[in-house]
């Protein structure tokens, strides 16, 4: 072989080797960026998903505060109104009815109906005044059985004469005026009063209570 040939046939064997060297360290590139590249990519992702992780915590622990119930205001009671509303009561035990000025009501013990219509005079004497009569005072009512028509009748704080009877008898009961309120003064009369009057009445067995008459 002579020299030249020799040289060729070493020139080509370099030139391979250096090929394949060249070959090999792209391959090794390659594989390099691409793990580059993937490990970029994860924590890109895990940065991207961690604020929300972190956000999610954050509102979990983040304590609820309790609604506290605001406290009722307890507002003065009038004392006249509570007497007046203390009297509103049906106590048969003792046979005793209530009624406001122009209220109804209807007592099943009784079987009755009853209605306070209105009072048509009142001439007692003043609370704060001195005087020689007592005065009277009388209430318009309206009674009705289960089975009677409806009766009216007035009831008065005394008895005298045919003008003032304390006493009146409905179906089976005698019906008389226990207590008329409030009381009239000096500078409240009948007309001032009006809408406000109150009234308790009596019911008894017919004949077992009889009322004398002064």
């Amino acid at each position: 072989m002579s020299v030249w040939q020799c040289f060729w046939s070493w020139l080509l064997t370099s030139l391979k080797i250096k090929i394949m060297i060249y070959k090999l360290f792209l391959t090794t590139f390659s594989l390099l960026t691409l793990a580059t590249c993937q490990t970029q990519k994860k924590v890109s992702e895990t940065e991207s998903t961690s604020p929300k992780t972190t956000a999610v915590k954050e509102n979990s622990t983040t304590p609820v505060k309790e609604k506290i119930p605001e406290k009722s205001v307890v507002l003065p009671v009038d004392k006249e109104s509570q007497a007046n509303a203390d009297q509103d009561i049906i106590d048969m035990k003792n046979g005793m009815v209530s009624l406001k000025e122009g209220e109804n009501k209807f007592v099943k013990e009784l079987g009755m109906n009853i209605t306070f219509k209105k009072i048509v005079e009142d001439s007692r004497c003043p609370k704060d005044v001195n005087c020689v009569w007592e005065g009277a005072a009388t209430a318009e009512i309206e009674v009705m059985g289960l089975e009677t028509r409806p009766m009216t009748m007035r009831l008065s704080t005394v008895n005298q004469g045919a003008k003032y009877s304390k006493v009146q008898q409905f179906n089976g009961y005698d019906i008389s005026l226990d207590q008329l309120t409030p009381g009239t003064t000096s500078e409240k009369g009948m007309k001032q009063l009006q809408g406000t009057y109150q009234i308790v009445l009596k019911f008894s067995k017919a004949g077992s209570n009889p009322v004398q008459k002064k």
